[in-house]
Order: C-alpha cells, then sequence, then structure tokens
C-alpha cells in the first residue's frame, strides 16, 4: 500500500508565493492540499484556492486558522511576522508541523519561534531555494579562505513590493561570512553610504539594497581584493524554486517530530 500523500495547508493563499505555493502541491504526486488561509475580509474568502488555475480543489480559502489547520500535517508559510507568530500559535494547539519563509522577524520574534520548536516541528529558513542554500555553503568556504586582503559587499535586489531591506536572505549570507571570519555581524554590517564617509574599514561587511520592477530575487557577495574580485552570485527568474524548496522541507518535516531545523538539514548539507 502507497503512503498517504503529505496535507499541506498554505498561508497568505491569496499572495503571489501562496498561489504559487498551491500549484506547487496541487501538481505533487505526493502531497495533497488540505488548507488556505487568507487575510480576514480578502475578497477571496470562501473561493476555492486552485480557482486561480482553473479548477476546483475542494479547499476554500478562509480566515479561520482552526478550519483552515484542522485537516493539515504541514502549514507552508510566507507571510508576515506577525502573521506567522499567529499561525505557529494554532499549528503548536494542533500539531501541525510548519515550513517558515517568510522574513524580518525581530530577535525576540525568532526566540518565540524557537520555543515553539520544543513543541512541534519546524524548518525556518530566510530562502527555500535549493541553489541558494549550497551557495550560504560555497560562501562559507569561501569567507574562510578570503579571510585577508578582500573587502566584502553584499547586494540584493527585489521586486517593488517587498517590504523588508536587506532582504532575510543577505543578512543570512552576511551572517554566514560574518561567522566564518569570527565577526558579529551586528558590529560590522554597514546598510548604507552617504556623503564624505571615509576610507573603508577593512573589517566592515557592506550591504547595498536595490527595489524594483518584478525582480524576484537576486544576491551577489563580492569579495574584492587587490588585482581580483571573486563574485558568488544567485538570480532566481521564478518563485517555482521556493516553492520546490518548501516541498522539500515539508517532506523532511513528516519525519520529525519536535525541532527548529534549517534548510541546511533539509539538503544534508550540514
Amino acid at each position: 500500500m502507497s503512503a498517504s500523500p503529505l496535507r499541506i495547508a498554505v498561508a497568505g493563499a491569496n499572495g503571489r508565493m501562496g498561489r504559487m505555493l498551491i500549484e506547487a502541491v496541487t501538481q505533487a504526486n505526493d502531497c495533497v492540499l488540505a488548507g488556505a488561509l487568507g487575510l480576514p475580509g480578502s475578497p477571496e474568502l470562501g473561493q476555492d484556492a486552485a480557482a486561480f488555475l482553473g479548477r476546483a480543489s475542494g479547499v476554500l480559502i478562509t480566515a479561520d486558522l482552526h478550519q483552515g489547520l484542522a485537516h493539515a500535517d504541514v502549514l507552508i508559510d510566507f507571510t508576515r511576522p506577525e502573521g506567522t507568530l499567529a499561525h505557529l500559535a494554532v499549528c503548536r494547539e494542533l500539531g501541525v508541523k510548519a515550513v517558515i519563509g517568510t522574513t524580518g522577524f525581530s530577535d525576540e520574534q525568532k526566540a518565540q519561534i524557537a520555543e515553539h520548536g520544543l513543541h512541534i516541528a519546524l524548518v525556518m529558513a530566510p530562502n527555500m531555494s535549493v541553489g541558494v542554500n549550497v551557495v550560504l555553503r560555497l560562501l562559507d568556504m569561501a569567507a574562510r579562505a578570503l579571510n585577508e586582503g578582500f573587502d566584502i559587499e553584499i547586494v540584493e535586489a527585489h521586486h517593488r513590493h517587498k517590504v523588508d531591506a536587506p532582504s532575510g536572505t543577505a543578512l543570512a549570507m552576511g551572517e554566514v561570512v560574518a561567522s566564518a571570519l569570527g565577526r558579529n555581524l551586528k558590529e560590522c554590517a554597514v546598510y548604507g553610504r552617504e556623503g564624505v564617509t571615509g576610507e573603508r574599514d577593512p573589517s566592515t561587511i557592506g550591504f547595498a539594497t536595490v527595489r524594483g520592477g518584478d525582480i524576484v530575487g537576486d544576491h551577489t557577495v563580492l569579495f574584492a581584493g587587490t588585482g581580483e574580485r571573486i563574485e558568488i552570485a544567485h538570480k532566481s527568474s521564478s518563485r517555482a524554486t521556493y516553492a520546490q524548496g518548501s516541498l522539500r522541507a515539508a517532506r523532511f518535516l513528516s519525519g520529525q517530530s519536535v525541532g527548529l531545523f534549517g534548510m541546511d538539514q533539509v539538503l544534508g548539507l550540514g
């Protein structure tokens, strides 16, 4: 007998990423859509979650968290920090696992998520792309080898609708590089330059942010030395990469009972 399909609920079901996730879930032969969460007052409430695909899933978009999560094994959430925390509280109550792709959490909010991880299994990553997580490993290797004589700058670009900056992925890249160099990112990060800034402090890690159009997500880490430059970059052309990575994370969670995991563990990178 074949295993039962993984029952997945999607938060932000009427948003760009939510729709990409719903499409990915409905196309996966080992997953089934079990819930779709929308914002209170959204005009899509009560509609079939797959209506935008021209077919019926039998799952209606709801703002009732208990209703939307009642039949799910795993929630995939790419929303806003406050919304995600509200969703996790209900997930914990119902014993639903969660994949968290939301970014912009404060340290206090991250501590709340870690506490939830003592009771349910969670995967949280600033970027669910398989390629980005491979890049994070490459950055660790590069930073350790280029620990002298190289200035480090991180440039990221996203669509005009993104509300946080720098992106969670850029910050994760900065954390990996800083850790490899034995630095504290909070102490060495420079997030903006204007006017007479003086000579660059070689111990800093610089960030530059671009927002415009429909850019899905571009990230470049520049190691600039004397006579040579090394760039490690990742460019996303579709949110489908995040959706497929999220499904891999959901499948990973099916074998976990409690704990807070990262995509490096999902992918067996560390």
